[in-house]
Order: structure tokens, then sequence, then C-alpha cells
């Protein structure tokens, strides 16, 4: 719910009622992930996806149906042999889908709406939501922010919401967005509940060295895949704000004293477009040893090897050597700025996916690599697990 979260701050602003439904959980070849919704409101205004299409209109349904009767239905699509026609993934997945009435009397909409609203101002922030249990606590919610305050509540056993908040907390801390199993005391006794905690975290970084056309393009595809991007470069006639207008921050400074001072953690990418050695040595010396996700370095061959050769006289070790991705890119035949944009990009999120960056036609791997485990026999293709008015 909360990757749409712009849209739905609008409509509680608004005044409307709306319905939401969040992927909960998936199994094999499903192309969304959990936290992935679809809402609809009063009028029939519907944002967001949950299944890339397979399965929209009968969730807009649900939706719809879940406006007028205020109940929170959890839903099971999959793919059956028997009756290949019914509504389903066609690409043979399983996907539980929670939908949520969000009406203005509705107990759980003012956390709903401080969750949504941290989101969409760029704060970080985790909510939880019964999806499975008994009835009087499906669709209620708790919410927790980065410095431990808490918002909500599960009305049961005063363990449960706070057992609830610490492994919501957890879940924050490494910005992920899954499933918890709990008992309903807040502990492994009694009846179990499952939850659906979302993260939501700031962007991750993207920071670009070198203010070259090749970096422009970089900045735009950046951004397109989510990144906060920042352009650096130590010559204030390139590092522009007329040349970079998509960039969120451009930096005038050598390029290894802007990494020793500013932020990055492991979702950060540094990508190094310079390929003039002195810049680049004192850079990858320092980049090569922090813990960030990715780094790449432009340039031929023969510059790969020349400055491989230049890291280690300057005591950058194999290892470290390793982690460095250059010449940068996956191998497109890109030319233009744009073309190798794509390649950079590309690898980026293959080494984040763990994809091959081999072609899908002549490959016999998963095609979406971070998918949950395929359900086990006798799963349902589709079922409604529970209700409550």
């Amino acid at each position: 719910m909360l990757d749409i979260a712009e849209e739905l701050t609008r409509w509680v602003e608004q005044g409307r009622d709306f319905a939401v439904a969040t992927v909960v959980a998936v199994g094999g070849s499903a192309p969304r992930q959990p936290g992935a919704a679809l809402a609809v409101d009063a009028e029939g205004t519907a944002v967001g996806s949950v299944s890339g299409g397979c399965v929209e209109g009968a969730v807009y349904e649900l939706c719809r149906q879940a406006l007028q009767d205020g109940r929170t239905v959890l839903e099971r699509f999959g793919y059956s042999d028997e009756d290949a026609f019914a509504v389903g993934l066609t690409c043979g997945g399983v996907i539980d889908i929670l939908v949520t009435p969000v009406r203005a009397a509705d107990p759980a909409r003012p956390v709903l709406a401080s969750a949504l609203s941290a989101a969409a101002r760029g704060r970080a922030a985790a909510l939880a939501r019964v999806v499975d249990g008994p009835a009087e606590l499906l669709g209620r919610a708790l919410l927790v922010r980065p410095d431990g305050s808490r918002e909500g509540g599960f009305g049961g056993h005063p363990d449960l919401d706070r057992t609830v908040a610490a492994e919501t907390a957890a879940h924050l801390d490494a910005g992920r967005t899954g499933t918890l199993e709990i008992g309903e005391r807040g502990s492994r006794c009694g009846a179990p509940l499952t939850l659906l905690v979302e993260s939501r975290t700031p962007a991750p970084r993207m920071i670009v060295f070198g203010a070259i056309d090749f970096a422009s393009a970089l900045v735009r595809a950046g951004k397109f895949l989510g990144y906060h991007v920042t352009v650096c470069d130590a010559r204030p006639v390139f590092a522009t704000r007329a040349r970079f207008p998509q960039a969120d921050e451009i930096a005038v400074e050598w390029p290894h004293r802007y990494l020793e001072r500013t932020a990055v953690d492991a979702r950060t990418v540094l990508c190094v477009l310079t390929h003039d050695a002195k810049f680049d040595v004192p850079l990858l010396r320092l980049a090569l040893r922090l813990p960030v996700a990715y780094v790449g370095a432009m340039g031929s061959r023969r510059t790969h090897h020349d400055r491989n050769a230049r890291l280690r006289e300057v005591g950058v070790s194999e290892l470290e050597l390793a982690r460095l991705h250059s010449p940068i890119g996956l191998d497109l035949g890109a030319r233009t700025p744009e073309e190798t944009a794509l390649s950079i990009a590309a690898e980026i999120v293959a080494e984040r996916r763990g994809g091959s960056g081999v072609p899908l036609s002549g490959a016999h791997t998963p095609i979406h690599h971070d998918a949950a485990p395929e359900p086990g026999p006798g799963s349902a293709p589709a079922r409604r697990i529970g209700s409550v008015a």
C-alpha cells in the first residue's frame, strides 16, 4: 500500500472513502511483490496494480464490494490446470491479496493515513496489518517510526502490540516487506496471527562521478529506477544545474573528498564515469572499501587494465578489485549516452536482483530471482481465507 502513498494521501486529504488491495504473499511467477497495491475510491477511480493485469478486474470488484459492506478479505488467486479460463494468474504463479476498506468511520483509517503521509513525504515508516487470524483483528494496523514511536494497535493482549512493534521495527531497519507469524498474545502461544509488515525507507542513492554527457543520460535512468541521484565533479563549468536538471543534488568537489563526507549505505550505487586516473584512483580506492551495493567504472579495456594496476600500487587488494564492475555496464553493444545508461542501469538491476544478464529466451533460470518459494502441493487456485464486518 505504501507504494502508492502519494495518490492515497491526496485521497485522504480530500476525505474520499476507498478500499485498498495489497499483495501479501506470492509464489511462482507472480509479477508483483508483497506490498504492491491497487486502490479504488467510491467513484470507481483506480490507482496502482497488484498483478500487472492478470487479475486486476477481479481485484477491482473486490475493492468495490469492500467499500459497500466494510469487510476485510484475504483472497488467493492462482493458475488452475482444471479451469484454465478462470480468473487467475496466467503466468502460473499464486498471489494472496488483502482487501481493506478505508472509510471515514473505519477505526484503522487514522493509522493508515499517518503511514501514507509519512511514505508520501519520503520519511521512513513501517506498517503492520493483521491479514489472517481472529475476525475481530483482521485489518487492524500498527505504525512504527524509526524513533520507536508508534500509532494504532490491535486491541488485544498488551504483549501483542509490543512484540509486533519490535518485529516491525526490525523490518524497518532492514527495509523489508513481508509476512510475520505470531501468537495472538504476542508469543508463540495462542491462536496464530499472520501480519503483513510494509516498510518504506527513503530512496536509495545513486552517486554519479563525472559530469559528462553519459552522466546526464544515467541521471535520467537512475531517477526512473527510483534512486536519489547525485552528480559529483570537481569542475564547476560542467557540474551545473542546467546540464543536470533532473539530478537531486549536484556537488562541485573532488570526488574522493565528497565520498569521504557523504552518507552511503548497503543500497547505494556508485558510478564512476570520469575515466581519468587523477580522479578515479583515489575515488575507487575509497569506494571499494565501503559497504555499498555496487561500484562501477567507465573506460576501455586498456583504461581498465591501467586503472587496476594503479589501484594495486596504492594498496587495493585483489578481493577489493573483484567488487569493481569495469568496464561498467552489460554488453548491449551500446553507443549513445542513452544506450550506455541503459546498459549500466541493467547491470545495477542484475546485481541487485541476482540476475545473470543473459537473454530470457535462452535461459532456464527463474524470471523473478527474488520471488517467494512456490506453494506446496494442493494449493487452491483461488479461495477466501477470512473476512470481518
